[in-house]
């Protein structure tokens, strides 16, 4: 939760691949695969297994922006959820987000993504209501494109 009982500005989205869940976590545990697939994708560096910074541009309504992100990975719970945190570079964005696995049977697996991110600063309020629609879209553009990786 955000300041004042605000919402974050979020967005999740769900797919469905016919593959065993073993196939999609070796594509997902390995960030170098993903990471070019989200909107906006510019590039990305790793650091380690753990750390990293993104870089995309992102439509602010107005005006379109790159924004550079440090990208840390919580957790890795193989072969169901990894889990990350985010820290703007150039703007002060936070947030953090999952994809998640579920075996629906040996062939079929449900992909989840899912996103967070607060713009704080002067101008936090004016990009929050904008990061509303565009997160939300964010989330399910990059767990399509992940999905149809495997189609």
């Amino acid at each position: 939760m955000g300041k004042e009982g605000n919402t974050m500005p979020s967005g999740m989205h769900q797919e469905i691949i016919d593959l065993p869940i073993e196939m999609i976590w070796s594509f997902v545990k390995d960030m170098d695969h993903w990471a070019p697939l989200i909107p906006g994708y510019i590039s990305h560096k790793k650091f380690n297994n753990r750390q990293s910074t993104w870089e995309f541009y992102q439509d602010l309504g107005i005006i379109k922006k790159k924004i550079s992100l440090m990208v840390t990975i919580r957790e890795w719970i193989p072969p169901t959820k990894v889990t990350f945190d985010l820290k703007g570079l150039n703007e002060k964005f936070s947030g953090n987000g999952y994809f998640q696995a579920e075996a629906l049977d040996k062939n079929k697996t449900k992909i989840t993504g899912y996103l967070e991110i607060l713009a704080e600063g002067a101008m936090g309020k004016v990009v929050n209501k904008i990061l509303k629609t565009s997160i939300p879209k964010t989330a399910q553009e990059m767990t399509t494109a992940i999905a149809e990786k495997f189609k």
